[in-house]
């Protein structure tokens, strides 16, 4: 069994020793270190080279936000690969939400999310996917349709959304619903009778016929055809 390796970063001691306690629960993740703010979690992913970063927003220094954008500024500079982030936080703002996407964060999840569903976080983005806790989806989906209702044309992003989709197979459709519900490939996989790598290549198709760069856009564009 491989271990995902994990850097916790949160400038509260106290949170650090309650992830730690909590991500020891799991057998196949390891903590590897801790960082008290961005900077300390930049130098420790460069000299531990974790798989997944829990990453705090609010820290003093260096946040969070601008830690994500250091290391991918230097995985890209360096050609190497970037350890998978979660944003873990307490602050839920369409404006932290959108900027740590943006940045190329691979998850968001609030603090009060249960043990059970960080571990399955963590599983999920070492393995590739994007993670965002339900609660989370609806305000990153609530932003965008608010923001296209301010457009002269309120109908157009739904119209144009139903297209995206009317050019899928009735499988690819089927994955599609699954991805915009939030489903992990694993629970897509046993709800439609598909072996994991079935699903992954489905995925693959999906983004690149409705032109997304990650599942979260998946997402967006099942929620505006049901407009």
């Amino acid at each position: 069994m491989d271990v995902i390796r994990v850097l916790v970063v949160d400038d509260d001691a106290l949170v650090r020793v309650g992830l730690s306690m909590v991500l020891g629960a799991g057998e196949d993740i390891e903590v590897v270190g801790e960082a008290a703010d961005g900077a300390a979690a930049v130098e420790a992913a460069h000299r531990l080279r974790p798989d997944v970063v829990l990453m705090d927003i609010r820290m003093p220094g260096m946040d969070g936000l601008a830690a994500t954008e250091a290391l991918r500024a230097e995985t890209i500079r360096a050609g190497g690969d970037c350890p998978a982030i979660i944003v873990l936080t307490t602050f839920d703002t369409d404006e932290h939400i959108m900027r740590a996407l943006r940045l190329g964060a691979n998850g968001f999840l609030l603090k009060d999310t249960a043990p059970l569903e960080i571990l399955n976080a963590i599983r999920r983005v070492a393995a590739g996917e994007s993670m965002l806790s339900p609660a989370v989806l609806d305000r990153l989906i609530h932003h965008v349709v608010q923001g296209t209702a301010a457009t002269s044309d309120v109908d157009a992003p739904a119209t144009r959304a139903r297209a995206a989709l009317d050019t899928l197979t009735e499988r690819e459709r089927e994955v599609a619903l699954a991805v915009g519900a939030g489903k992990s490939n694993v629970e897509i996989g046993t709800a439609l009778f598909m072996s994991t790598a079935t699903v992954k290549a489905y995925v693959s198709r999906i983004l690149t016929k409705l032109e997304c760069t990650n599942r979260v856009q998946i997402a967006i564009v099942v929620h505006e055809a049901q407009r």
